[in-house]
Order: structure tokens, then C-alpha cells, then sequence
């Protein structure tokens, strides 16, 4: 049996919303004798509020769970997020350094300052660091914060601190090959990571799928995007695509946009002011999405251009409705998935002609929407099915 510390920032605590990696990693542990707590923070990035106590809840996890204070913000990107996490890391130090040194401490990463604290304390006390790449720092908030050389000197030290993090590991595991790449090419030790997607319990969802689905008119093709409605996501190109499309005399597609975020409203009033088809449905219960998702015909991820982020949530959810995708990503792995499996068509990003074509040619088809589908079900099965790829993951942790 060993003592594994389990370090993620950015998830999900008993009775929210989510499909958490970190949980269920701590529930297969368990299960397999080991000790397990899993250490996080006592604030919200998803509802920007504190928690509550979890009370009775917590005593029915398989793990212990931690929560430590932060001192929160209202915006994704701003001074007081940095601070907060700088607040978190802080706390997490001095909560290791008075915590019985356990056997291993398996790290997400971001955040930074949090991985960052259980870097230096693993290096000091000779304890085996996995870390968890769920995304890029500081990249991703290049996206938002883009100045040439500006930006390169304003996140200097985050790449640094990512740097040392990387190079600290023992194994590397990621939710993308773009992603393990990125940490070995700082890393002076290891030559290979492991990359497993998030993906999902197909069992679950399926489930849910059958349980919830809702009823669609049968003339309406129905066009999904779910996920954060935010500046990485291009939905004004899905609109002018639609509007497009409306102007040949299309108008039955239904464009359903599930998830919240800080851009939602500009979102909704540009598909209105286009006059396009959209029901904005807000933030959904799990299983109410998977309903809905289940019941679409066409998936569409569309991110911008020199995004940072490699193979997403939204995908796997997509593969496992059997839904074909039309994609903007320009990140190469998740593009050449979808070639080499058939599951969607690959569009220029930024384009709405290109991609109303792409639109056009599945909704006119519909043997071609049925065997893409099928095709993405298939990458589902292979690729997102956390009932087999997570084996490898538990594996690669417990591997001496």
C-alpha cells in the first residue's frame, strides 16, 4: 500500500457538476488498497464562489479530501487570479511541509503556482512527481493577452516556473501527445510521457444518453457545440456559417449552444442579429447534456486560431454520441484523428464559406452524417473510453 498525494487544483468536489479525471483516479486507487487524499482548493474557478463544506458527502468517498483556502477572483484572466493562485500555492506549501510525507504526489498541472510548490517540495524530499498536463501555461493565456514581446516578457516567469515543473517530473502523463511533447522538450531525463485523453465512462454516458433523450422535430437538423462560451471559441465563424446557409434557403438547422461563459451574451446577440436559428441553453446537468447531445446530428468544434488547447472535453463527448465533427481546431493530433478515422471534416480556420460548405455537404447527406458518426464512435471506443485507456494511466503512475 502507498500513501499517494493526489495535487489538482481545477476539480470537481462532491455534489458539483463535471466529469472529473482526479476523482476517478482516486476512486481506482482506493480500490486498490492504497491511501489516498486528494488536495484542492476551497474556491470555485467554475461558479467564482467559495465551497461549502461538503459534510456527510465526504464521508462516503473512498479518499480523503483537503481543501485549502484561496482567496478567489471574478475574471479568468486578471491580476487577482494570479494573486489567488499565488495565495493557493503558498498554502499548499505550508500544508505539505505539515502533512506526513507520502509516498508519491501525483500533480495536475495547471495550476502553476500549485505544481510549482509540489515540484519543489518532492525535489527536497526525494518523493516520486507524476504530473498531469490538462493544459498549457502559459500559453493558453497568450491567447488572451497576445502583444508581440510584450507578451513574451509579461509571461517569462510563468514559463520558467512551468519549466522547472516539467523538468521535476518522474513520469509525465497528459491529456495529448501535443502536451506530453511540450513538457519533455523541458525535461532532461525522460524520453517518453504517456498521453491518455479525458475522455469518459462510455457505460455512464451511454446511459444517460438513453435515459434523456429529448424529442426533435423530424424536418430540424440539429448542430452542437457544448462547452465554455469564451475567448478561445469561435462561434460568430459557426454563425456567419449558418447565415450563409440561410441565405441559400437552409433555414432548418438548429444551432444548440450548451455551456456558459463569460462571452454567452455577445454570442446570443450576434446569432440574433444574423437572424440565425440558436438556442442558447446555459450551463446543463450532465446527464441532461448528454440527452440533448445524443439527440444532435452534427457536432462543430470551433476554436480560434493559435489556441493552445490539443484534445478537449467537448471532443470525446462528441465521439461518444456518434456524432461527425466539424472542426476549426488547427491543432494537428486532433486533425489528424479526425482523417485517419473518417469522423468529420477538417475545416480552414476562421472561415465561414469553408465551413458552411462542410455543413452543407452533411446536411445534405445523410448516409455520410450515419457513417462519420459511426466512424467517431469508433475513435470513442479506441481512444475516450475511460474503462480501458485509464488502465494504462493507473499503470504508468504505479510503475517503479
Amino acid at each position: 500500500m502507498k500513501d499517494i498525494l493526489i495535487v489538482a487544483h481545477f476539480t470537481q468536489v462532491p455534489g458539483e457538476q463535471g466529469n472529473g479525471r482526479f476523482g476517478y483516479i482516486a476512486d481506482i486507487l482506493a480500490d486498490e488498497g492504497h491511501n489516498i487524499e486528494i488536495v484542492t482548493t476551497q474556491f470555485s474557478h467554475r461558479t467564482k464562489k467559495q465551497r461549502a463544506s461538503i459534510g456527510e458527502q465526504g464521508n462516503q468517498l473512498k479518499y480523503k479530501l483537503t481543501m485549502l483556502n484561496e482567496s478567489g477572483y471574478r475574471k479568468n484572466v486578471s491580476i487577482k487570479r494570479f494573486y489567488s493562485h499565488y495565495i493557493f500555492g503558498r498554502n499548499l506549501k505550508s500544508y505539505l511541509n505539515n502533512r506526513k510525507k507520502p509516498d508519491m504526489i501525483y500533480c495536475a498541472v495547471p495550476s502553476l503556482d500549485a505544481a510549482y510548490a509540489a515540484a519543489q517540495f518532492a525535489n527536497d524530499n526525494n518523493i516520486k512527481f507524476v504530473i498531469d498536463i490538462q493544459d498549457l501555461w502559459p500559453e493558453a493565456f497568450k491567447m488572451v493577452f497576445n502583444k508581440p514581446v510584450i507578451s513574451d516578457l509579461a509571461f517569462s516567469p510563468m514559463n520558467k516556473k512551468a519549466n522547472y515543473i516539467y523538468n521535476s517530473a518522474d513520469n509525465i502523463i497528459a491529456v495529448s501527445e501535443t502536451y506530453v511533447n511540450r513538457a519533455l522538450s523541458a525535461n532532461q531525463n525522460l524520453k517518453k510521457g504517456l498521453s491518455v485523453f479525458l475522455g469518459t465512462d462510455l457505460s455512464y454516458f451511454d446511459t444517460f444518453n438513453k435515459e434523456n433523450k429529448v424529442n426533435k422535430p423530424l424536418e430540424e437538423i440539429w448542430l452542437a457545440y457544448i462547452g465554455t462560451l469564451g475567448h478561445s471559441y469561435d462561434l460568430n465563424t459557426v454563425i456567419d456559417a449558418l447565415s450563409i446557409l440561410k441565405g441559400k434557403g437552409i433555414n432548418n438547422i438548429k444551432f444548440i449552444v450548451m455551456g456558459d461563459g463569460p462571452l454567452k451574451f455577445k454570442f446570443q446577440d450576434y446569432a440574433k442579429a444574423k437572424k440565425v436559428y440558436a438556442e442558447f441553453t446555459g450551463r446543463l446537468h450532465y446527464e441532461e447534456m448528454v440527452g440533448i447531445l445524443g439527440s444532435c446530428d452534427i457536432a462543430v468544434n470551433p476554436i480560434r486560431s493559435n489556441s493552445a488547447g490539443s484534445i478537449i472535453n467537448k471532443v470525446g463527448d462528441y465521439a461518444a454520441a456518434s456524432l461527425p465533427v466539424i472542426n476549426t481546431q488547427e491543432c494537428q493530433e486532433y486533425r489528424d484523428l479526425i482523417s485517419s478515422y473518417d469522423a468529420g471534416i477538417n475545416c480552414e480556420n476562421g472561415n465561414p464559406v469553408d465551413l458552411a460548405e462542410s455543413l452543407l455537404s452533411l446536411y445534405s447527406d445523410s448516409k455520410l452524417r450515419k457513417k462519420m458518426g459511426e466512424n467517431n464512435r469508433k475513435l470513442a471506443e479506441d481512444k475516450f473510453d475511460r474503462n480501458k485507456t485509464y488502465l494504462n494511466l493507473i499503470s504508468e503512475i504505479m510503475q517503479e
